[in-house]
């Protein structure tokens, strides 16, 4: 087997199980040794964010010398982005090796009457290359939900993190922000803290405090109030939280809650010492790509996966601060079974005009239609049905624009961020 085939075997398989369920990856694992037991994790959930709290405590626990190991989804450029060690996507030979276990283990589980599926399959390699490479901790982010997540095999984890509530994939989590608190809160394990921020909507709230409660977990709520930002800029802000001064290289002030959840959590970590120095270089080395990417400068460049209801308006938020009055060019692509109507609200109020395109994804939807819903909003737009004709027509007519703004989907993040990164190369930079 080799890098290919290996990526293509975990493609080759259900996206999602017949029935919920943790049946499925305790089994995968139990033929792989249980590979999972030996390893230490913060767990985390939420509907927005926890892609960020997880890069920025890996990156702070990196910074205060432990070997730490990262667990994310989905991947912008490659497949390998979705286990890291030490800030390294997983080499090719350690995917195979892990690859070829996991498919073998795979096999057993389908004799027993069940089909894997990609995701498990994934988190269960990630659990062999993180016990063999002997990680003092993972940073652990779920991928849909909590409560039936793959990643929730884990027995008791160090902590576990919830970033926010809101209403996101309701067809798989419920309709109400009761119902997806109460799968969120899923990986709430007993005695062990959970870490929040006070902005959750109360009747989230609740659902998180009751299941804490229950197991007898205690909660740290991050408060808002102890948060101040200043010299806020597209490269990102100065944050004080609870007199603990640092600073945040990513733009968005929903990054300040984000980066004191972070810190708190890293403060609290039972077993493992965390000095400030070590939290303050962890969030200023912090790289997320996509969210909220500022890819140029001069003129701005952002490249940003939102795709609900929250982090759309976050984005909103963002380039009515960063930009006001500003003449912008978006490229936009999205999953057809995403709000688009409350994406589009927020939004379109920030664009001139609109380039539709169609993210490489079987859920996406297509340039035409995305562009007659923009075009009813009467907000000028054309479809450019393949990614990269679309961003690079973007680039060509940045010259008529103050900023462009890739977004509507990670998918679409992942098809173009490479090749806009040569292109503002060459364009832009090259030979400056």
């Amino acid at each position: 087997m080799n890098l290919e085939q290996s990526i293509a075997y975990y493609h080759s398989l259900m996206r999602f199980g017949m029935k919920p369920g943790l049946s499925r990856i305790r089994a995968l694992c139990r033929y792989l040794g249980n590979p999972q037991e030996r390893l230490n994790y913060i767990h985390i959930a939420g509907t927005n964010g926890k892609g960020s709290v997880a890069v920025m405590l890996s990156e702070i626990f990196r910074a205060a010398g432990y070997k730490t190991g990262l667990f994310t989804s989905p991947y912008i450029t490659c497949f390998q982005e979705r286990i890291q060690i030490d800030g390294v996507p997983v080499d090719d030979q350690s995917l195979i090796e892990a690859t070829e276990l996991v498919k073998e283990a795979a096999g057993k589980v389908e004799k027993d009457g069940e089909t894997v599926t990609e995701f498990e399959a994934v988190t269960a390699a990630a659990f062999v290359i993180f016990a063999k490479a002997k990680c003092d901790i993972i940073i652990l982010e779920t991928g849909l939900g909590g409560r039936f997540d793959a990643t929730n095999c884990i027995e008791s984890p160090l902590a576990s993190v919830i970033t926010s509530i809101s209403l996101d994939h309701t067809k798989v989590l419920g309709s109400t922000l009761e119902q997806i608190a109460f799968e969120k809160s899923g990986i709430i394990k007993p005695e062990r803290p959970v870490f929040c921020p006070d902005t959750i909507p109360d009747c989230a709230q609740a659902v998180i405090r009751r299941i804490c409660e229950e197991k007898s977990a205690p909660l740290t709520l991050v408060e808002k109030k102890d948060i101040l930002t200043q010299q806020e800029t597209l490269t990102g802000f100065d944050e004080i939280y609870r007199g603990f001064r640092f600073h945040v290289p990513l733009p968005g002030s929903v990054q300040s809650e984000n980066a004191a959840l972070a810190v708190e959590t890293a403060r609290h970590c039972p077993g493992f010492s965390v000095s400030d120095e070590a939290i303050r270089r962890g969030i200023e080395n912090t790289k997320n790509p996509a969210r909220c990417e500022l890819l140029l400068e001069k003129p701005p460049i952002l490249l940003d996966g939102s795709h609900n209801d929250a982090s759309t308006a976050a984005l909103s938020s963002l380039l009515q601060k960063q930009l006001p009055g500003k003449k912008i060019l978006a490229v936009m692509g999205m999953m057809a079974d995403k709000d688009i109507d409350k994406a589009l609200a927020h939004l379109l109020p920030c664009f001139s005009s609109v380039i539709t395109t169609t993210p490489s994804n079987q859920r996406a939807l297509d340039a035409q239609s995305l562009c007659e819903k923009i075009r009813e909003k009467n907000v000028s737009s054309r479809p450019v049905p393949d990614p990269i004709e679309a961003v690079d027509l973007g680039l060509t007519l940045l010259k008529n624009y103050d900023a462009m703004v890739v977004c509507g989907s990670l998918y679409l993040a992942g098809d173009t961020r490479r090749h806009l990164m040569d292109r503002i190369h060459e364009l832009f930079t090259k030979g400056s």
